[in-house]
């Protein structure tokens, strides 16, 4: 069983970050409570239903020597005893560490790989698949950058995606995703691998990450594009270079203002999400290691159009409801990830 002295003490924690909140604290102060108090109400939630199921099985053993209530006692424990186990278990998960960035907005980036025109339209079908589970919940899509397909899609698309949790959600999506189909202009019908990769960051504030400016180089150049309104007559684009490490990022909106906002963000993603992964032997691999090389070996996800199966390799998990998944419905493949991580980090916990 968890000791109830660690639950007593996220009540009374949460219950002194609500009280101090409610006191009128401004600034820097407040930000750092709610902070602390958005973290712990997910777990504060969870302990308040666990120590509540504690006290109603202590209150049903005490019955057991009243003869009158010996009967409805037994009853009432076996229903308890037989919820304890699933509580218990939310009540571990709730009380594994954080990711201090899982309640972040995130960069989606999504790359043409292996395939040619097709892994270019499938990397818009991916956007789209994004797009769309996104909207379902009520978070804020921005294309910030992209480079279009000759024959649709995309090379290259960049955006960011705001709302809550945002991180926590889409962090297991980044990989190599690979599609098995026949292309529209194959005319032998033969099926095709392509791939795309796929990379989640999460979206940086100025206060997780510090730029010098003298580590910045920045360009402006013509933005390029296929013609008519995609052509920038006007010097706009903006490149920026951060010189310590390499990282370039771009944007090519026709503000030059608006580029050079939208390519910090970007680099600011990329930095942050570079210093977590130092800091975290887990996830020591660089972002190249990260998304792979676009290969069609290497994969996280098969999506079968043919047979109209989707199969995430990591957790074993096959799921024969492609076009609800094309469509948005990532529910499934997503909480099956996150069961499997959580399972993970207990694991190392009782190890």
């Amino acid at each position: 069983m968890i000791p109830r002295e660690k639950i007593s003490q996220i009540l009374q924690r949460f219950e002194f970050l609500e009280a101090s909140m409610a006191e009128g604290v401004s600034g820097d102060a407040y930000v750092t409570l709610s902070k602390e108090y958005s973290a712990l109400q997910a777990v504060s939630a969870q302990a308040r239903a666990y120590e509540t199921l504690i006290e109603d099985i202590d209150a049903a053993e005490a019955m057991l020597d009243d003869p009158e209530m010996r009967s409805y006692a037994e009853e009432e424990l076996e229903r308890l005893r037989a919820d304890l186990p699933e509580v218990e278990q939310a009540m571990r998960i709730a009380l594994l560490p954080r990711d201090e960035a899982d309640e972040k907005s995130a960069i989606l980036e999504i790359r043409a790989g292996t395939g040619g025109d097709e892994a270019a339209l499938f990397a818009g079908d991916l956007f789209r698949m994004y797009a769309r589970y996104a909207e379902g919940r009520g978070w804020k899509v921005e294309v910030m950058e992209e480079s279009e397909g000759e024959m649709g899609g995309y090379k290259e698309i960049i955006a960011s995606v705001k709302g809550a949790g945002v991180f926590a959600k889409l962090k297991f999506e980044s990989g190599v995703h690979r599609v098995q189909r026949v292309p529209e202009t194959e005319s032998q019908g033969r099926i095709h691998t392509s791939a795309a990769t796929v990379a989640v960051l999460p979206e940086a504030e100025a206060i997780d990450v510090t730029i010098n400016d003298a580590d910045l180089r920045i360009d402006t150049m013509r933005a390029s594009g296929a013609g008519g309104q995609h052509v920038n007559t006007t010097d706009s684009a903006v490149r920026i270079t951060h010189l310590p490490t390499g990282l370039v990022v771009t944007s090519s909106e026709k503000s030059q203002h608006t580029n050079r906002a939208k390519a910090m963000d970007v680099l600011r993603a990329r930095l942050y999400d570079m210093q977590r992964r130092e800091a975290d032997e887990a996830r020591a691999a660089d972002r190249k290691g990260q998304i792979g090389s676009g290969d069609r070996s290497e994969r996280i996800r098969t999506y079968n159009f043919p047979q109209g199966r989707v199969s995430d390799h990591r957790i074993n998990l096959t799921l024969y409801k492609l076009d609800e998944v094309i469509a948005g419905s990532l529910d499934e493949l997503i909480d099956g990830l996150t069961a499997d991580d959580q399972a993970t980090k207990l694991a190392d916990l009782e190890a």
